[in-house]
């Protein structure tokens, strides 16, 4: 059984369906169960493994007995500019909210999948992908607590998988590709920032790779007992290639046009982030490989502009939900 936290999130959801999908049971938590709070992590596992002679309830309304396996944290605090002038609160989440969860993880005897972000760098006068072991140095609150989070995860337990995301966007939840979508619906012409370059990420493709993990190791398991045929440890997990906001954007338009989501005509120009200047600076640079991910999964991970139209003419897009 996996317990999946902040089940509720973009990223969450999709693992869910994910799931769901292939009748796999899951138990979701999120603000009810506190991951600052050790005693509350502790109470809920008690509650719900089987190891521990309890038979628990799913939060998506279904019974499913059985041990914890797995734990996939999606929780996380992520208001980037905010946590600028509310660092206490960006720490307890994402540093001692993941160091929490590692201590549980490790007591239940589960694996642990965890959620990251390509801000752990700064991307200074860089232009070649950041490797997964290369040296992080954050630029703002934010990133500097995902990297502390990491290594809390690290100095606590030995399975787990970071998996580094960035520039993320899903079905459910407020993302680029819906703000952009509905502005250029309604707006003759829109700004975005040109000198910020990162990949575009499919929170579906980010879904079925973390399926994908389970699957692998649940196989190596059967086989091997407690060895897994992939290494532990930390992934950069994003689409392959690489845009500005700005191109991005553009893209954007250009498939929602093909597809018949955007009727309107909006012209779409670039800027500079000083144009948009924030509390929190980005990195201008963020792209990451995802080499050693593919070798891993023996799998090839698509381009952002492949996973976009895929989004873009999916059925689930809907824009103006939120």
């Amino acid at each position: 059984m996996i317990w999946l936290i902040g089940h509720k999130g973009m990223l969450g959801r999709e693992i869910a369906r994910t799931l769901s999908d292939r009748n796999i049971a899951w138990l979701g938590t999120g603000r009810d169960v506190d991951i600052t709070n050790m005693s509350a992590l502790e109470n809920f596992a008690a509650s719900h493994d089987s190891s521990a002679g309890r038979t628990g309830l799913t939060a998506s309304t279904k019974t499913v007995p059985g041990k914890i396996t797995w734990v996939i944290n999606c929780a996380g605090y992520t208001t980037v500019d905010k946590a600028e002038t509310d660092h206490a609160a960006a720490k307890k989440c994402n540093e001692d909210g993941a160091r929490n969860i590692a201590r549980i993880t490790r007591s239940i005897g589960a694996r642990l999948i965890h959620i990251s972000a390509d801000y752990v760098f700064d991307g200074i006068n860089r232009t070649e992908p950041y490797g997964d072991d290369d040296e992080k140095h954050p630029l703002n609150i934010y990133g500097k607590t995902k990297s502390d989070g990491e290594d809390a995860i690290k100095k606590t337990m030995a399975q787990y998988y970071i998996l580094r995301t960035a520039w993320l966007y899903g079905f459910e939840g407020k993302n680029f590709v819906y703000t952009m979508t509905r502005a250029m619906n309604t707006q003759d012409m829109v700004r975005v920032v040109d000198d910020q370059t990162g990949s575009p990420t499919s929170a579906s493709d980010v879904a079925a790779i973390v399926l994908k993990i389970i699957l692998t190791a649940a196989a190596a398991h059967s086989l091997f007992g407690k060895n897994s045929a992939i290494p532990y440890g930390i992934y950069n997990c994003t689409s392959k290639g690489s845009v500005t906001w700005y191109g991005f954007a553009k893209k954007i338009y250009e498939l929602g046009k093909k597809h018949r989501r955007i009727e309107h005509t909006c012209n779409v120009s670039p800027c500079t982030s000083a144009d948009w200047p924030s509390p929190a600076r980005r990195p201008a640079y963020s792209v990451l490989s995802v080499q050693k991910l593919e070798s891993a999964l023996k799998t090839k991970i698509p381009h952002w502009e492949e996973s976009l139209e895929q989004f873009i003419k999916s059925e689930r897009f809907n824009s103006e939900t939120l």
